[in-house]
């Protein structure tokens, strides 16, 4: 398939730090495409500068096949094909099923149509009982599902997850996965790219992972040979626990 999400020769710093070093990189449509690597290594930066959060230093970005206009009224509407998850849950204070209907009306929704979406939301990720509730009274686990479902109810084609079950409860970890499998299976072509230091993640819902270190892709391969035949040391002592950093 062609690159929904393109990279080549990025770079970005704060000041001293070099925080993504002259990445290149392409990721598929229909893919879930993993970046593994520890804290520090510039994973989350390089999710921002997908999501035109972050304007790289140098380099070029080219989303759907265009290059990607930071700072502009383009880049709100690219990202409007975009959804993107943090590792801590971030809600509006108001009731669970408003901050789903939120997502919606600022899409230009119709009333009646949203309410239908909410309500098929709620049942999909097991918030249904506690559609009523204000958001900010809900569990860890029960937030970070909500916070799922808002980045996804209006099809985004592209989904960007950040450590997004990183803390959390086997069981909030399992019903946040089978939510990308579903994600993935209710819309061909749709992509994912999850950063994550937890390898067994990315064995479980990953096509293709890449090793991120101080800033730079060190491997990319597709997940059998990722975990079972990497070519770089480096990812082999990374997959083993190994790796001292």
């Amino acid at each position: 398939m062609t690159a929904t999400v393109k990279l080549r020769g990025v770079s970005k710093r704060f000041g001293e730090v070099v925080a993504v070093n002259k990445v290149s990189l392409e990721v598929r449509g229909g893919e879930v495409f993993g970046v593994l690597g520890p804290s520090g290594a510039g994973k989350s930066t390089l999710l921002r500068i997908i999501d035109l959060l972050e304007r790289p230093d140098e380099g070029e970005v080219s989303i759907h096949g265009k290059n990607a206009p930071y700072n502009s009224r383009l880049a709100l509407g690219i990202r409007a094909t975009m959804g993107m998850v943090l590792q801590k849950p971030v809600v509006l204070n108001r009731s669970v099923a408003n901050n789903l209907a939120y997502s919606l009306r600022i899409r230009g929704v119709e009333d009646e149509a949203i309410k239908d979406m909410v309500k098929a939301e709620l049942a999909k990720i097991g918030l249904t009982a506690r559609k009523h509730k204000n958001a900010r009274t809900l569990s860890g686990g029960e937030m970070q599902r909500l916070s799922f479902a808002r980045a996804t109810i209006y099809d985004p084609d592209i989904l960007l997850l950040d450590e997004f079950s990183a803390n959390l409860d086997p069981r909030n970890v399992s019903l946040l996965e089978n939510a990308v499998k579903r994600y993935m299976a209710e819309g061909p072509g749709r992509t994912v790219i999850i950063v994550t230091h937890n390898i067994f993640q990315a064995r479980r819902i990953c096509d293709r992972v890449a090793l991120m270190l101080d800033g730079a892709i060190i491997e990319v391969a597709d997940k059998s040979t990722f975990f079972e035949g990497p070519a770089d040391s480096r990812t082999a002592a990374f997959v083993k626990g190994e790796l001292v950093y």
